[in-house]
């Protein structure tokens, strides 16, 4: 019988993406209602071909995936509703990676939370 020794070993499975790292971060509850900062608008950039938000000396290109969240940010839906509706878009949305990315735009100043107090 021949010996397998000589077969290549399998491929090792790809590791799972690490969790987005949200130390340093402003807390997003997922009732929170976000919505752009009244000096920031997300518009079409037809020369990059992508969504970019422009606000006072700035401009941050978006991804899709970053669009489609800021496209549902109206400060209306939670964010629990914003990770839902993606969910029912996509096949794998993670509630946490949302949150991540909300936060860091609090950080920079494009996305206020309300906490409804």
């Amino acid at each position: 019988m021949p010996s397998d020794a000589a077969s290549p070993a399998p491929a090792p499975s790809p590791a799972p993406a690490p969790a987005p790292s949200t130390a340093g971060l402003p807390a997003v509850p997922p009732a929170g209602r976000p919505s752009l900062s009244r000096h920031v608008r997300m518009r079409f950039d037809r020369t990059r071909e992508r969504h970019v938000l422009l606000g006072p000396e700035s401009v941050i290109v978006l991804n899709p995936t970053g669009a489609d969240i800021l496209g549902l940010c109206d400060g209306v839906r939670t964010v629990s509703d914003v990770a839902a509706k993606l969910q029912a878009r996509y096949d794998r949305v993670v509630d946490d990676e949302v949150t991540a990315f909300l936060a860091r735009l609090v950080v920079r100043h494009c996305v206020e939370i309300d906490h409804g107090q």
